[in-house]
């Protein structure tokens, strides 16, 4: 098995087998992944970082240890990708800011240093925006990145770099980060798997306030069964994250309640999507109840939160470094900067009540489906303080938050676990991606009805035209 277009459709569990039964090296496996990015880089540009010397070590001694017959970790030989926001020992992580350019963590993240030790192979670090600040990827250190489905479109954001990459094919799982959408967003828009935790399930000991903590470290992969893999990996307590605990069995099998909501308080949706999830939710084989619930009306006390926290990290930088950073970071500091305590302290009781009426939502039903996003990808370059408009016009535009991913946000707020799954692809051949939402620590039971409508629906054997 040494075709490298084959070698590069391989998924998580596939390559880990291959490389198990020596069907496939390590070093075969890495480099096919380098010279898949050094391919496409100059197209899609989902790389900042990328790490090949390192990754060669890496691939011979984990041939060597193929070799010898050594006890092998479940991801042995597997490469996987890192969003340029999360720590990579010895490997910069410039958080997609010129102020972060050359910084080198001496200490990996969680679920890096999990992935490694379990055998998986860092090929280099993924492109975000500037602090993952809006959901397009594009930054003054990296440039613009590129969906692999339309080139004139963007992959998402703000793990735009890392969707796009493991939906091109270079490397088959990548980590990224959640702060209001960003694996799910950038997952729907490239057409794979992006799940959210529970907040605490996979530890984020590097969140600038671990008790405040909105952000989020997930797997993207291409397949359900790839994400549960990684997350048997990635998940579990570690004393550094207060809200890291012992991973909860999952329930016991029942006839799940899934509660359907098109809307959730937004006024303008695609005509497309909302047929396409709509027939998703069918092809899950569940009850459905439709839901009427309110997150748009949550939108302003999610700004309050980011931007008051850009504001106290940056803030004090803002007046020497203003012209190295991106302007659309530079309003969101300074809209921060002028909130006030009491603003704050609003949103994080806001934030206690949506909480509360999610906990009672899901007395009802078991999950919520809802569309990921509203529309498809957009183009590239867009100001995400500009209206957002969604189809020919129809409707007046809106805050894009409220407009385009009203579905994802209120559960970074909250802590439930989310995820986004492949729902099918527009008339233009964009993909449209199915957000399935559970309570606390279900995330398991979220991943057992994505794939059910895996199987229903399959998509893993359809490529992008810009695929590696």
């Amino acid at each position: 098995m040494d075709d490298l277009s084959t070698l590069l459709r391989l998924s998580v569990t596939e390559a880990a087998a291959a490389v198990r039964e020596r069907r496939v090296s390590p070093v075969t496996l890495v480099e096919a992944v380098l010279d898949g990015i050094a391919r496409t880089q100059g197209t899609l540009n989902a790389f900042v970082t990328v790490d090949a010397d390192g990754a060669r070590i890496a691939a011979r001694a984990a041939e060597a240890a193929v070799m010898r017959g050594d006890t092998l970790g479940p991801l042995h030989g597997v490469p996987f990708s890192v969003k340029d926001l999360t720590w990579t020992k010895g490997l910069r992580t410039t958080m997609g800011s010129k102020l972060f350019e050359q910084f080198v963590p001496q200490e990996d993240a969680v679920p890096v240093a999990r992935l490694r030790a379990a055998g998986a192979i860092l090929v280099g670090k993924t492109t975000t925006p500037e602090f993952g600040h809006k959901p397009f990827t594009e930054s003054p250190v990296s440039g613009i990145s590129r969906n692999p489905w339309d080139l004139s479109r963007t992959p998402g954001g703000s793990s735009g770099g890392a969707a796009a990459a493991v939906a091109a094919g270079l490397g088959p799982l990548a980590l990224g980060t959640d702060g209001g959408g960003s694996i799910r967003i950038p997952a729907a828009c490239c057409g794979v798997v992006g799940l959210k935790p529970t907040l605490g399930r996979v530890p984020h000991i590097h969140a600038p306030d671990l008790f405040a903590n909105n952000s989020y470290i997930g797997p993207i992969t291409r397949t359900v069964a790839d994400a549960r893999l990684a997350m048997s990996v990635i998940e579990g307590p570690d004393a550094r994250d207060p809200y890291a605990v012992a991973a909860i069995p999952p329930p016991a099998p029942r006839r799940l309640r899934v509660g359907w909501a098109p809307r959730v308080g937004n006024a303008l949706l695609d005509g497309e999507i909302e047929t396409i999830t709509g027939e998703a939710v069918k092809a899950l084989g569940c009850a459905i109840e439709l839901v009427e619930i309110d997150f748009v009306s949550e939108e302003d006390a999610f700004l309050v939160m980011l931007q008051s926290s850009l504001a106290a990290r940056l803030g004090p930088r803002l007046a020497a470094e203003r012209a190295s950073l991106s302007p659309s970071l530079t309003e969101t500091i300074e809209r921060g900067l002028a909130r006030s305590a009491a603003e704050v302290l609003d949103a994080a009781q806001r934030r206690t009540a949506l909480y509360r009426k999610v906990v009672a939502l899901f007395d009802r039903i078991d999950v919520l489906a809802t569309p990921t996003i509203s529309a498809p990808a957009p183009p590239t370059e867009l100001d995400p303080f500009a209206p957002f408009a969604i189809g020919n016009g129809a409707g007046a535009p809106g805050h894009i938050r409220a407009t385009w991913y009203p579905y994802t946000y209120p559960f970074n707020l909250t802590g439930h676990p989310a995820l986004t799954v492949p729902a099918g692809r527009t008339r233009a051949g964009l993909p449209v991606g199915l957000q399935l939402a559970g309570r606390w620590h279900e995330d398991h039971l979220l991943l057992d009805l994505a794939q059910r409508l895996e199987a229903a629906r399959p998509w893993a054997a359809a490529w992008p035209p810009h695929a590696a």
